[in-house]
């Protein structure tokens, strides 16, 4: 749990570094905007655990669909992440935020309507395709605005702050979202879960209407894309694999549990969530002290054993363990990477560097489903968590490859050498 414009940092007036300097203000700066990240991924969470079984169990399709329908909502991110980045340097991020709530409101709603098609799976299948689709652009713009809105407000500063901020309303909200949504279909019946998707959307876009805006001025300095999706890809490459384990976690642990007739299979996103919101409370200090690369690597070799634990489970309650162990060793790998990812790259565009480094987990959260669901089909639920944690070990190693160069005085990619001020902070 996945995900891009230039000026928007750079450009944000300097009046918004004052909360730097109050007591407490930094944070008080970076919640009102996060908090519709929070909005924005329990509208992803809430139908998560269902969506699975809904598809498999109850339309009757076969588990690669059922994955299908999930990572179609990533396709989408991946899609309209730059468009949104681009949006938010000419209109600003609170208006794309209000765009992207709007988006999660009309997934909502569409959500809600293939409810009543269930004796016509096809017609079914096709509105919570569109649903997801909608999704994933509300997503995009939603996450990418609200990143940038709340820069905006605490100051470029902060950047690795904001990120750590936005992690944690992205799990809370997922931990929180999943478990509701399973008891929203056991009392109401699946169409309440879109229902309630639709309410909660279009109450946080009349709060974000509410809040001042922050404006935004166009920068002379742009660099090429290219440029920037090169210095970013190999930490980008890094976290596509360091996410597989969430992607494949989140997908299939309601039909893993199903399988072998285990309950609690909610609880187990909702543990995942929870280790990791606190593993960014406590720890996300680290970073700005030990440096991104040595965080890094630690939690992906946590990771690693989270998943082979989770292969080897035999009880749900190793399962709990293992998910714990998940979301702890995940928890920082976004972060740290992306504070190495973006170090070098020039103040004003960072908002690019941070929507292209986005890209890389919306990348692959999109595939671990279908993915996963063909060594499912294949060999099993065990062999496709294997499968994962080969992926974070290969991570694991370029991380380590990369930290060396970085060492060895030969960063990945020296975009510009100066812009790395800041980032400690």
């Amino acid at each position: 749990m996945s995900k891009t414009p230039s000026p928007s940092v750079a450009s944000l007036p300097q009046p918004v570094s004052l909360s730097s300097h109050e007591p407490g203000g930094t944070t008080a700066q970076i919640l009102p905007a996060v908090f519709f990240t929070f909005i924005g991924y329990l509208s992803i969470g809430i139908p998560l655990a269902i969506l699975p079984p809904y598809v498999h169990l109850q339309l009757g399709y076969g588990t690669v669909l059922a994955g299908l329908v999930i990572s179609a909502q990533y396709v989408a991110t991946v899609l309209s992440r730059p468009r949104a980045g681009r949006m938010v340097d000419s209109r600003g991020p609170k208006r794309v935020v209000v765009f992207g709530l709007l988006a999660c409101a009309g997934s909502g709603a569409w959500t809600f309507a293939a409810a009543f098609f269930a004796p016509h799976p096809h017609a079914a299948l096709a509105l919570l395709l569109i649903g997801r689709l909608t999704l994933g652009v509300g997503e995009s713009m939603v996450a990418t605005g609200a990143m940038l809105w709340g820069i905006g407000r605490a100051g470029s500063h902060h950047i690795a702050k904001v990120i750590s901020w936005n992690g944690i309303a992205t799990f809370s909200a997922l931990s929180v979202g999943a478990p509701l949504g399973v008891f929203l279909h056991q009392q109401w019946g699946f169409a309440s879960a879109g229902l309630l998707v639709l309410t909660l959307a279009l109450a946080a876009v009349a709060l974000a209407l509410r809040l001042p805006a922050i404006p935004v001025s166009p920068s002379p300095r742009h660099l090429p894309f290219a440029r920037i999706f090169w210095s970013v890809a190999p930490h980008g490459t890094a976290l596509a694999f360091g996410s597989m384990g969430f992607g494949v976690l989140a997908t299939f642990v309601t039909l893993y549990f199903a399988s072998l007739h285990w309950t609690g299979a909610a609880f187990t996103l909702s543990i995942y969530g929870i280790s990791f919101v606190l593993t960014r409370l406590l720890f996300a200090g680290l970073i700005p002290r030990l440096g991104g690369f040595p965080v890094a690597i630690v939690s992906l070799f946590i990771e690693i054993f989270g998943l082979l634990l989770l292969s080897l489970a035999r009880v749900p309650s190793v399962a709990f363990a293992a998910a714990g162990l998940i979301g702890f060793g995940f928890s920082l790998v976004f972060p740290s990477l992306a504070v190495e990812a973006v170090r070098r790259i020039p103040q004003e565009n960072r908002g690019t560097a941070l929507g292209t480094y986005n890209l890389f987990i919306d990348l692959s959260l999109f595939l671990a489903g279908p993915l996963a669901g063909v060594i499912i089909s294949h060999a099993g639920y065990r062999a496709a968590f294997l499968s994962c944690a080969a992926g974070v070990f290969f991570a694991f190693c370029l991380t380590i490859f990369l930290a060396t160069r970085s060492r060895a005085g030969h960063p990945t990619k020296d975009v510009h050498p100066e812009s790395a001020e800041g980032l400690s902070s």
